[in-house]
């Protein structure tokens, strides 16, 4: 014992180590000046004591807890961690990225939801209840903004009436006939066959087939044919040839005969005759008595030409050969004369061939 210490202290040194009772443990329990010494005789645990040192030793591992030994480190929470590691501007552009994909997609999903069309246009099915009304009374369904679906096949009995455009999204099939005021089609048309009593075409007409025409074609202005016309007969004012012409028939000419007007070589009592038209034909002579020189007959076209045509006359047999003629020509008629008088009482016959 340390005779150092004060009475009051031995007292309680002796009791708790003589005694036997709990060990009382200092305020500081890693100093070794504050333990107090074992008596000697004393036991520790039940245990003798030895050195100083090995009471202390022995007193510090008995009373000392171990959870103030090694007590452990005190973490910070998961949120703070974390955010000591992202920058707040990496979690700013983030954030707005995120914002961005919420917009695409909220749009994305609306356009989706919308109808095609941006009419506000409503549809409306008709109960069995209007049906009855329709086939009963005159009943307005539904206003100009909405939309009336029939989904099963309809029959109209009587007329229909569109007050406004007419829609059809697939063919139209008309069994009977069709009468149409008026009818516009921009695009490409097919069709199997036309009967009409008057077709106006203002633009370009294209016939992919064989045009036929029975009662004839009248064409006012110019017309080109790019390939081969066949007709049976083709009346034309003018007809107009870029090219050649090859006729694999006859050419006749037609038209009315023209007029005759006798001259004075036909002699007395003599007659002059001719048929044909003002592009061809053929003259009868017939002299009289005493034939002189001249012209025997004179003939007018019966429609003047624009100028003064190409005649070409032909005598017919040796004596109209042997009669020294000669031809007087205009833009209105020709006449077919002789230098020296004719035999009397004789025919003689002429071909002619007009051209302009």
């Amino acid at each position: 014992m340390n005779p150092q210490q004060k009475p009051a202290e031995n007292s309680l040194e002796n009791s708790s180590l003589e005694g036997g009772a709990s060990l009382v443990e200092p305020e500081n329990k890693n100093s070794a000046a504050s333990t107090p010494p074992l008596a000697a005789g004393s036991t520790v645990n039940g245990q003798a004591p030895g050195t100083e040192s090995d009471s202390l030793s022995s007193l510090e591992n008995a009373n000392t807890p171990s959870s103030n030994l090694d007590a452990p480190t005190k973490k910070d929470p998961l949120f703070k961690r974390i955010w000591r590691r992202f920058n707040i501007y990496l979690l700013s552009f983030i954030v707005l990225v995120l914002v961005a994909v919420g917009i695409v997609i909220t749009y994305v999903v609306k356009g989706k939801n919308q109808s095609p069309t941006t009419s506000s246009t409503s549809a409306q099915t008709l109960t069995q209840n209007q049906l009855q009304q329709l086939a009963n009374n005159s009943t307005t369904i539904g206003s100009p903004t909405q939309t009336l679906n029939i989904q099963s096949n309809a029959v109209f009995a009587g007329t229909i009436l569109v007050r406004q455009d007419l829609e059809v999204a697939g063919n139209i099939r008309v069994n009977g006939a069709l009468a149409l005021p008026g009818i516009t089609v921009s695009g490409l048309s097919n069709f199997n066959q036309i009967q009409a009593s008057t077709v106006n075409i203002t633009g370009a007409a294209t016939v992919q087939g064989v045009l036929a025409a029975k009662s004839g074609v009248n064409v006012s202005g110019n017309s080109t044919f790019s390939g081969n016309v066949s007709a049976t007969q083709l009346t034309t004012s003018t007809l107009q040839l870029n090219g050649d012409l090859i006729l694999t028939h006859h050419v006749t000419g037609g038209g009315p005969i023209p007029g005759l007007a006798q001259g004075i070589a036909l002699g007395g009592g003599g007659t002059a005759s001719v048929s044909g038209s003002d592009t061809s034909g053929s003259i009868t002579i017939n002299t009289g008595s005493s034939p002189a020189a001249g012209c025997f007959e004179t003939i007018t076209f019966a429609r003047a030409y624009s100028g003064t045509p190409h005649v070409v006359v032909t005598p017919i047999g040796a004596a109209a050969a042997s009669l020294q003629f000669y031809v007087n020509r205009s833009s209105t008629s020709f006449s077919v004369c002789t230098v020296s008088p004719a035999a009397a009482s004789q025919t003689f016959g002429f071909d002619y061939l007009i051209m302009n």
